[in-house]
């Protein structure tokens, strides 16, 4: 089946253009086979998990835990009880900072995170550092947009307690190193936390291959539903971490004494979850291995270098990040123009574009600029959209100027 037509929010027009959506890094868009998922946990199943005896919770549990081994299964997990479902990565990296720092963080202790990090990989840290007397240390990268890795063994001592990096870049499309990153940390016993809410959606990833102790993502960036994500932790990490939050699910026996903690997963899920996101998670796995990851990578690899070798043509065009091994990113300024003001424009060719900082503010600091265009590409994308891009901003770029 042809991949675009799965996708019906892309048959519309914007401005009597047809969409062009290259905001993929934001959130891509969703096969209509998740947001049948999604209808149909609504209009057959609705009810709450495992608390119930009647059919419809029994059958949305079942699905539930149905998704938790899918999960646990598209990422290599070993156990399907580390994989813990949140609301997306930036939860699961509070999870961890909160819950792993009452545990592991104390007076004078550091944490390592690197320079091209999302705000939401780096605020966490800065505030359980802020609540243990911790403090944060950062490796830097190069004007390709590269990390130092030998600044970054400088960096890591016997005061290092977890290191968390993103697996790639959302501004830059840099894809780290970090099975080097985990292997460095490991062999002086420092746990690593990867930030893959980039990078799942554009390759195979395997947390034993890896190695990594916290893995992250978010289902709207990997043609799910928003509202989902998943932490996956080593057992033996998340059996020490005390819960994140208290309230339902999470407990065993509650007493005005005292209270026993639920076992893995459930310790780290209080409250009633979003059970038909879940589903719908489920759903976006079952399109990403019924395309194909290897396909995807593929698609998007040949979109990256078509579209970077046409944008070159622009005159005053600059790419940011260039690095050797990157995702389909690509972040741009033309001349001196503000990149909102070409995000407006392109807006009224029907091109869907990110503009700003990317809540990546330390990096536009390091090339003392104040944000970037950023077209990012999905598999439903095509050479032809490229191509209304460029044409569209060669137009756009003499009325800047």
């Amino acid at each position: 089946m042809n991949i675009r037509s799965q996708f019906p929010i892309l048959d519309q027009k914007i401005y009597n253009k047809p969409l062009v959506y290259f905001d993929n890094a934001a959130t891509t868009q969703k096969p209509k086979s998740v947001i049948d998922a999604l209808c149909n946990y609504y209009l057959t199943l609705n009810s709450n998990i495992h608390r119930g005896t009647h059919h419809l919770a029994a059958e949305a549990t079942d699905r539930y835990e149905q998704t938790r081994r899918a999960v646990q299964s598209f990422i290599g997990a070993r156990h399907s009880h580390e994989i813990v479902f949140t609301r997306g990565t930036t939860e699961s990296i509070n999870l961890v900072a909160s819950s792993f720092g009452n545990r592991f963080l104390h007076q004078g202790d550091e944490v390592i995170v690197s320079a091209m990090e999302h705000h939401s990989n780096i605020v966490p840290w800065q505030l359980s550092c802020e609540r243990h007397g911790a403090t944060l240390r950062v490796i830097p990268f190069n004007d390709d947009g590269v990390l130092d890795i030998e600044a970054f063994k400088t960096l890591l001592n016997d005061k290092t307690r977890i290191v968390a990096v993103n697996h790639v870049s959302n501004t830059l499309g840099t894809i780290n190193p970090i099975a080097e990153i985990i292997n460095i940390s490991h062999q002086a016993g420092v746990p690593v936390l990867i930030d893959g809410a980039q990078a799942i959606s554009h390759m195979a990833v395997d947390v034993q291959q890896l190695g990594c102790d916290f893995y992250c993502f978010s289902g709207h960036k990997m043609y799910g539903p928003m509202g989902v994500g998943v932490l996956y932790g080593r057992e033996e990490l998340l059996e020490e971490m005390p819960p994140y939050q208290g309230g339902g699910e999470m407990i065993k026996d509650v007493t005005f004494e005292k209270t026993t903690y639920n076992e893995l997963p459930f310790k780290f899920e209080a409250g009633t979850p979003s059970v038909g996101d879940v589903l719908g998670l489920h759903a976006a796995i079952d399109f990403m291995n019924a395309t194909g990851i290897e396909t995807i990578a593929s698609i998007e690899a040949e979109l990256t270098q078509y579209a970077t070798e046409s944008l070159q043509t622009i005159e005053n065009l600059r790419i940011y990040g260039t690095a050797p091994q990157k995702t389909s990113v690509i972040s741009f300024l033309i001349g001196e123009s503000h990149p909102y003001d070409v995000g407006t424009l392109l807006d009224k060719f029907g091109i869907a574009v990110r503009t700003g900082h990317h809540c990546t503010q330390p990096i536009m600091d390091r090339f003392g600029i104040p944000g970037t265009v950023r077209a990012s590409f999905a598999v439903y994308n095509t050479k032809e959209e490229i191509d209304a891009l460029t044409a569209a901003l060669q137009r756009i770029a003499p009325m800047l100027a």
